[in-house]
């Protein structure tokens, strides 16, 4: 629990290094998709055509990402009081999306090919994976340097190159099987598996984008716990309408209403400050609107 202490200052950080390193993948992921692309042409393999065209929703992708960043570094307007910080929640949305979509067209095509094998020329496709495979592996490598664990933002992109590089995995272990067996079916088989894979983690990161976007109360709290703590504070008979939500990755709000006691003669003022101690350090929540009321 205790790496939640964000305050703007260490997002807007955090924000230009998860910058940094999208802008990095971009471009070995983009010089990759170049090359892909002409030698699919060259040796007339559509499988390195579709690798390259993966490749590209890669790249548009990772430039999604980079653009909600950029967009929610911009400062609040009166339009928009809580900034554009929903940007980096939106794009995550659009990756998982686009990921389950991706999962879908690769299945529908290894089934096309069981029911058509179709032959693969195994030697030229085992050299181009294998040299995808360690663009992509470089490109993890820059992203998992973001903030990939906490920022949704961050996830998405990061798990679209990660749906590649399983990809490009397949793709070799194909390319040996069909070589050694002439197995052609292996490609297909193994498609399918990775499609799933790449399934699976999509839907969990649109599991966590949606709980966002409904204001769920972020998963390291425990709003039970958090109202017995209110409650223990001197002078407080009860708290309602209490609420914990997260704008974007690493920026949560809370907001409460506590009634204090008419009766004693309690100090506003210092109930506010123990609740905010609590908030700020305990929660690691910096924004919180706490109503005071008497009974």
């Amino acid at each position: 629990m205790g790496h939640h202490h964000h305050g703007h200052s260490h997002h807007h950080s955090t924000g230009q290094a998860n910058k940094r390193n999208l802008l990095f993948a971009m471009l070995i992921i983009g010089s990759w998709m170049f090359i892909q692309f002409i030698g699919g042409l060259w040796t007339g393999s559509l499988a390195l055509l579709a690798d390259a065209v993966h490749m590209f929703n890669d790249f548009a992708n990772l430039f999604i990402s980079f653009l909600a960043i950029t967009l929610a570094a911009k400062a609040a307007t009166k339009t928009r009081t809580f900034g554009n910080h929903r940007y980096e929640v939106l794009s995550s949305l659009l990756n998982s999306v686009m990921l389950l979509v991706i999962a879908f067209f690769i299945v529908r095509e290894a089934i096309g090919r069981f029911i058509e094998p179709e032959e693969v020329m195994g030697s030229g496709m085992i050299v181009l994976a294998f040299i995808g495979l360690l663009a992509n592996l470089g490109a993890m490598y820059v992203l998992m340097r973001g903030d990939v664990k906490n920022n949704l933002n961050m996830r998405g992109a990061y798990l679209h190159v990660l749906s590649d590089t399983l990809g490009s995995v397949a793709a070799v272990l194909a390319g040996v099987i069909i070589l050694t067996t002439g197995w052609y079916l292996a490609d297909p088989i193994l498609s399918i598996v990775i499609a799933l894979m790449i399934a699976l983690s999509a839907i969990r990161l649109l599991k966590d984008t949606l709980h966002v976007l409904m204001e769920g109360t972020p998963k390291y709290i425990d709003i039970d716990e958090v109202n017995a703590k209110i409650l223990a504070i001197d002078g407080v008979k009860h708290v309602h309408d209490l609420h914990v939500w997260t704008i974007t990755s690493g920026i949560d709000r809370l907001s409460a209403h506590v009634v204090i006691d008419a009766d004693k003669k309690i100090d506003a003022q210092d109930v506010l400050m123990r609740a905010n101690d609590y908030f700020r350090h305990t929660l690691h929540i910096e924004n919180t609107t706490i109503q005071i009321e008497r009974e």
